[in-house]
């Protein structure tokens, strides 16, 4: 979970997680990578860290959100890791369905889904969610999934050691469904909803970025050819706050 000025939502959001983990029986933790922010943030999850199953990795400044995740998992001691924003924009509740999908169907990523049945966006502008869903347009030739720019997704954790992030921005996980070349993908549904506090991190930097970020994945698609996926959609009940 990468942060940056963060503090005003995360002690809901790791308490959600903790208790999706308890009600699942899942014996899950949360790596915290933060970027000395300047509201507290740190310093809370280091105080939640007493509590729960939390690990804390502090780093000098704000570095970015790719290779924060990639700090995170290499922190991780678990076989499977995920990445979820910290402003409750990403139902901690539907990581064990998530989980639960990924052991179901051996998938290799799990890719939750803002444009899949069951699925939806709630309190996000017209033109961010106009954005959203033209990015993921544009990502088409390079994965079947419908969801390619989520911020919200689970992943073998050999899988994501053995891929060379090259995009330091947003689309990390469009990153890994291309170079990490996973044989099986599962898309599953859920309701994503706008931040109610702090700030949101896109920016003009960011799109640009991203046009560069599909030039140099449709190059590595080129020069490593590799069988298509398998590809399947979860349809449930969308989880939600």
């Amino acid at each position: 979970m990468p942060t940056y000025n963060e503090r005003d939502r995360l002690r809901e959001l790791v308490t959600a997680a903790f208790d999706a983990f308890t009600a699942a029986g899942l014996d899950g933790e949360l790596v915290v990578v933060d970027d000395n922010s300047p509201d507290g943030t740190g310093a809370l999850a280091e105080e939640l860290a007493l509590q729960y199953r939390l690990r804390v990795v502090h780093r000098a400044g704000k570095l970015g959100l790719g290779t924060a995740v990639v700090e995170g998992m290499r922190a991780a001691g678990a076989p499977v890791v995920g990445v979820i924003d910290a402003d409750m924009s990403h139902p901690p509740a539907l990581l064990p369905t998530m989980f639960a999908g990924m052991r179901q169907v051996n998938a290799d990523i799990v890719v939750a889904s803002r444009y899949v049945e069951g699925s939806g966006t709630r309190e996000w502008p017209i033109s961010r969610l106009l954005m959203s869903r033209l990015a993921c347009i544009m990502a088409r030739g390079l994965t079947p999934v419908r969801d390619a720019t989520s911020g919200f997704f689970l992943i073998r954790r050999d899988i994501a050691q053995g891929v060379r992030i090259s995009a330091g921005g947003f689309k990390i996980c469009l990153e890994l469904l291309v170079r990490g070349q996973p044989g099986s993908i599962l898309e599953v549904p859920y309701v994503f909803v706008g931040r109610t506090a702090g700030e949101s991190k896109m920016n003009l930097k960011e799109a640009l970025g991203y046009i560069v970020q599909l030039r140099d994945l449709h190059r590595f698609r080129r020069a490593h050819r590799a069988p298509a996926p398998a590809y399947r959609q979860f349809v449930a009940a969308p989880a939600r706050r």
